[in-house]
């Protein structure tokens, strides 16, 4: 009879140690999932953000016109901006969305999706909900990065058919 109990301890024994070494093996690739250890030209170890996307997602398409946006924005100064930024509106935004961000920005003289004369230094993008063929995404805007920075938050609908933006809205 101590014969059969101790390979069942034996066997449960080895399946803990099986279980913890998987799990040893596992973790870190876990834990890496959002950034990737490079080394810099002085052979310091750097963390490198890493990024991913899903076009069929219209919250990821948002985050992806956000993106995209503030990059032209911010590099204001290259020739290929201003085409940049018109082509980035006719691509993501309905014809009644760009009428919209149109008449705000000669109302209000600063950049309607922005909702400002500057740039964000800092975005970002989370699904708030959706129903009657809409998806809303907020996006959080940070304009410095001091820990008192202003942060500008937005509305922004989808139509989950087309994923094309169709509305932008401050939230105040």
């Amino acid at each position: 009879m101590s014969t059969r109990v101790r390979s069942r301890r034996g066997l449960v024994t080895a399946s803990a140690l099986a279980g913890a070494l998987c799990l040893a093996a596992v973790t870190p690739a876990l834990a890496g999932t959002g950034t990737t250890h490079t080394t810099d030209g002085a052979g310091r170890t750097a963390f490198v953000p890493t990024a991913q996307g899903d076009p069929r997602v219209v919250t990821q398409r948002v985050a992806d016109f956000y993106g995209a946006y503030i990059d032209t924005v911010w590099d204001g100064e290259d020739p290929a901006a201003g085409a940049s930024l018109k082509a980035l509106k006719s691509f993501y935004l309905s014809a009644d969305a760009r009428r919209k961000v149109a008449a705000y920005e000669a109302r209000e003289h600063a950049d309607g999706i922005l909702f400002a004369q500057n740039v964000p230094v800092k975005w970002k993008v989370a699904y708030t909900g959706s129903g009657a063929g809409q998806a809303t995404s907020r996006v959080t805007l940070v304009w410095g990065d001091r820990r008192d920075a202003q942060v500008t938050r937005i509305d922004v609908r989808s139509d989950l058919k087309t994923r094309k933006i169709t509305d932008l809205r401050v939230v105040r």
